[in-house]
């Protein structure tokens, strides 16, 4: 799940909230929105029951936005800025993408459940009286494994099969990550290059992309470029390199005056503009590339503006006649709500009548809301939660919006790179195995427990958690369930992580009061984090709600059986075993208590006696296949249908 720190992004609106969202939700004290007169557009669908909302048809195109001034230097393509009148006749626009139109009104709806605010990443101490890390497993190993780092052969496609496609993001592993978004980000781009589409990957130069140690070089015809972002005038360049591991080039957003900070994300009164550039940008770069893209994949809040822009200040470039954008949620609870005091930074002009009018009237403006009401398709990371944000309890105020717009709604499982998370080559666990020989897991259970300083007991049950510590990761039920479940069972656990201090003082006193039965590591390593999929025999995974998830299908790769609650991708990803049958690869429970975490601990604790059973489940989830190659197809498919 893509994570997007920062106190304005946290507040959720609906088209009619409950009640007046506070300032602290809303970021920035909001001046009443200057007097604008929109132009009308097309009357919206008649209203329908929620759960029959059709998406719109688009309505009249309206005139265009004046096409800009030429740019300075040769050869280059315009400065899309919006221009005076007398411009107009410089270029003959094209016919503009239409407008949608405001979402029609509903009935208020319940107050969504709050999400619980991100957690920076702690540092790595050692857990107390606990070793800091294992050791690197033996090099000569893996000498003749393929790795992740190596570059793969790209498919030669013909021309018509082609896809072209912009990839605007604000995270890519491993140049910047706080959560899932960079993984899918990374993975979407990497198997789509491979398949023999033309890919451009976009994303910011932060600060700490220059200590990576990369080939940076700049694009020529892409530096300096001038931009003014309402009442600010300045530039911004873009540079290249190649993405690690890969042979694709990432270009990379290069302004330090609103990317050259400690942090991926800030709470700074500039962090609309950060992400208002970099949506514009991705446009402008493929402008200068004369680069017309099928698809432009836009990826959260950050870049939700691109769908708004194609239809407003873009809409007079042909280039992007046939253009298509999709936008997918990883996280709907993090919208990138702003005071409508930033208007003006938006530089929509006349167009500015295709913000969600509503909104603006309340006195804010919410980023992923204006994207879900021009994007041609909004995808989601599972079907499940397709399904669950379009509902109150998870919908976090879009979901009148969702509903509207659920025909051109999809959910898309993520996928997982194999290349790094298979136990049969995984070179950072002490030995590797095949569903074909499972030697190597004994192995890797007994090699975690004695680096962990845990008693090597290779029949106790072991549990894993990997997971920052907030509440959505369900860790309120872990308080709730494990000291009686440890007073009743014989099991151990290791868990690694990092959040919230409630969170981190739970586990640090449960280690101390079962200090031969639990090792927290407080922080986040990667070393340990694939040491504990292959070494432990049942992975947690209690999630209030997961949108996708992928430990889990990380578990299922490595024969450890996942234990989780039915939500979200957990849902899509986990079948529930029947022991008759001998089918199935983990364990489920529904309702979000410690009563039913509780049962599904006990049932995974019951099931683990049964050896034969076992190794059946086991082996079950490690035949299941849940590859990026796999899940990249999918989109394939939809972004052709778009074309």
């Amino acid at each position: 799940t893509p994570e997007t720190p920062g106190k304005k992004d946290t507040a959720a609106a609906s088209p009619r909230p409950a009640a007046p969202e506070s300032d602290a939700a809303k970021g920035p004290a909001a001046p009443a929105p200057p007097a604008v007169t929109p132009k009308a557009p097309a009357t919206p669908p008649e209203k329908s029951s929620p759960d029959k909302a059709t998406a719109p048809e688009r309505p009249a195109a309206t005139p265009p936005a004046a096409p800009p001034k030429a740019a300075a230097g040769p050869a280059q393509p315009p400065l899309p800025r919006t221009s005076s009148a007398a411009e107009e006749t410089a270029a003959a626009p094209k016919a503009p993408r239409s407008a949608q139109p405001a979402a029609p009104d509903k009935p208020a709806a319940p107050a969504a459940p709050r999400v619980p605010p991100r957690t920076a990443a702690a540092a790595e101490p050692a857990a107390p009286d606990k070793p800091a890390a294992p050791d690197e497993p033996a090099a000569q190993r893996k000498a003749a494994a393929e790795t992740a780092d190596e570059a793969q052969s790209v498919t030669a496609l013909p021309a018509a099969d082609r896809l072209k496609v912009c990839i605007a993001t604000a995270e890519v592993t491993p140049l910047a990550k706080t959560g899932g978004l960079a993984d899918v980000s990374a993975a979407l781009a990497t198997f789509l290059h491979r398949a023999g589409h033309d890919v451009r990957l976009l994303m910011p130069r932060y600060a700490r992309i220059d200590t990576l140690g990369l080939a940076i070089e700049p694009v020529p015809g892409l530096q300096r470029i001038p931009m003014s972002l309402g009442h600010r005038v300045g530039h911004f360049s873009i540079d290249s390199t190649t993405l690690p591991g890969t042979d694709l080039t990432i270009y990379l957003l290069r302004c330090p005056e609103l990317y050259d900070r400690p942090g991926i994300y800030t709470d700074g009164e500039d962090e609309h503009l950060r992400f208002i550039l970099l949506s514009r940008a991705a446009i402008i770069m493929c402008q200068y590339l004369r680069f017309a893209p099928d698809i432009f994949s836009c990826h959260d809040w950050h870049t939700s503006l691109i769908p708004l822009y194609l239809r407003s200040i873009y809409a007079w470039d042909r280039l992007f006649e046939n253009t298509r954008s999709v936008l997918t949620i990883h996280n709907i609870g993090y919208q990138g709500v702003f005071g409508a005091g930033i208007l003006g930074d938006l530089d929509l002009d006349d167009t500015v009548y295709q913000l969600h009018q509503e909104d603006l009237g309340r006195g804010r403006i919410n980023f992923l809301k204006n994207g879900l009401l021009h994007a041609d398709l909004i995808t989601t990371v599972s079907p499940t939660y397709a399904r669950e944000i379009q509902g109150d309890e998870y919908g976090m105020g879009l979901q009148d919006m969702l509903r509207w717009r659920s025909s051109i709604l999809v959910g898309i499982l993520n996928g997982v790179d194999y290349g790094e998370w298979d136990p049969a080559i995984d070179p950072l666990i002490p030995a590797n195995y095949t569903p074909e020989n499972l030697d190597g897991k004994a192995t890797c259970k007994l090699e975690l427990l004695r680096n962990l300083g845990l008693p090597q007991h290779a029949e106790r049950p072991l549990f894993g958690i990997v997971t920052r510590l907030v509440g959505q990761k369900g860790i309120d039920l872990l308080e709730g369930t494990l000291p009686a479940m440890f007073g009743r069972r014989q099991f151990a656990m290791a868990i690694l992580g990092s959040g919230e201090d409630r969170y981190e003082r739970f586990f640090t006193k449960l280690q101390q009061h079962y200090p031969d039965r639990v090792c927290f590591y407080r922080g986040y390593n990667n070393k340990l984090a694939h040491r504990i999929e292959a070494g432990a025999d049942m992975f947690l995974m209690p999630s209030l709600y997961e949108p996708c998830g992928l430990n889990q299908m990380y578990s299922l790769k490595y024969g450890t059986v996942p234990i989780v609650r039915e939500t979200g991708g957990l849902a899509d990803s986990v079948e529930l075993v029947d022991p008759r049958a001998g089918t199935g690869t983990g364990i489920l429970f529904r309702d979000y208590d410690a009563t039913g975490l509780a049962w599904a601990m006990a049932t995974g604790l019951e099931l683990y006696k049964n050896k034969p059973l076992w190794r059946q489940i086991m082996l079950n989830g490690m035949a299941k296949d849940f590859s990026w190659e796999t899940q990249t197809e999918r989109y394939v498919e939809l972004f052709r249908a778009l074309r």
